[in-house]
Order: C-alpha cells, then sequence, then structure tokens
C-alpha cells in the first residue's frame, strides 16, 4: 500500500524537517545539563581580624578567623574586591561587643548573624546583591 502513494523529494523534506523539529527541544535540554553548576567558594577573610574591646575599665583582645560563603566565581571576585570595606566593618563590629557577646554560645550566634547582616548590607550598597550566602567563624579566641 505504501508503495501506491506517490513519494516526492519534497516530501521527503518535509518529514525530515518536521523529524528534526520536534527533536530540537530535547537537544536542548541536553545542552542545559550540560552547563555547568555554580561552585560554591569560601572566601576567607586573611590574616584573620585582631582587635581589642572593653570590659568595664580593661581592655580584652579578640582574634576572629572568618570565611565568607558565596557561590560562582564572579560573586567570589566582587566579595574579594570590597575585602578592605567588609573587614573595616566587622573590626567596628567587634569593638562594640561585651563580655557576654564574645563568650557565650548564643552571643556568639547573634554577633554571626549580625555580622552576615552587615557584610550582605556592604555587598547590596556596592554591588546591588548581597552575594554572601554565610559567615562562618572558622576560630574565634577571646583573651
Amino acid at each position: 500500500m505504501l508503495a501506491a502513494l506517490p513519494c516526492e523529494d519534497a516530501d521527503v523534506k518535509i518529514w525530515i524537517s518536521l523529524l528534526l523539529a520536534a527533536c530540537l527541544p530535547s537537544l536542548a535540554l541536553a545542552e542545559e545539563d550540560k552547563k555547568e553548576v555554580p561552585q560554591v567558594a569560601y572566601v576567607a577573610l586573611v590574616p584573620p581580624l585582631v582587635g581589642n574591646y572593653v570590659v568595664g575599665s580593661r581592655l580584652k583582645l579578640y582574634k576572629a578567623d572568618i570565611s565568607l560563603r558565596v557561590t560562582g566565581a564572579d560573586a567570589q571576585a566582587k566579595v574579594q574586591l570590597h575585602e578592605p570595606l567588609i573587614r573595616n566593618q566587622l573590626v567596628m563590629l567587634f569593638a562594640q561587643q561585651t563580655e557576654e557577646t564574645l563568650t557565650g554560645i548564643d552571643g556568639k550566634e547573634k554577633l554571626r548573624q549580625e555580622a552576615l547582616k552587615q557584610v550582605q548590607q556592604i555587598l547590596n550598597d556596592e554591588e546591588g546583591a548581597p552575594l554572601v550566602e554565610d559567615l562562618l567563624f572558622n576560630n574565634l579566641i577571646i583573651q
């Protein structure tokens, strides 16, 4: 029965074009799967933050090793560009702390959250996006 149907080159070209058009969406999905997923990176603030805070009439010392979690090389580069401003803001924040906020677990967590909030605010002002997803204390020494 198929042999009885007339087949011209134009008909074959149309069928091939339709088949290829049907395959294009699946090819586009395959290309999207091949795209790289942005990688998480940690930007360490080096050297560690070191400074004083006041307890009564005495000065005490802190040393904080801090890392900032970002996603993507672009965000990492922007955070590194603004590192001096970030460091300044964090030093000012630490200088305002009391012994309770630097020694207790709850106080340290609140300090971490406030530091993250301030870093995100700086980057939002400078770059239009917070860029930093989390702030981590790798080490926090109080003397």
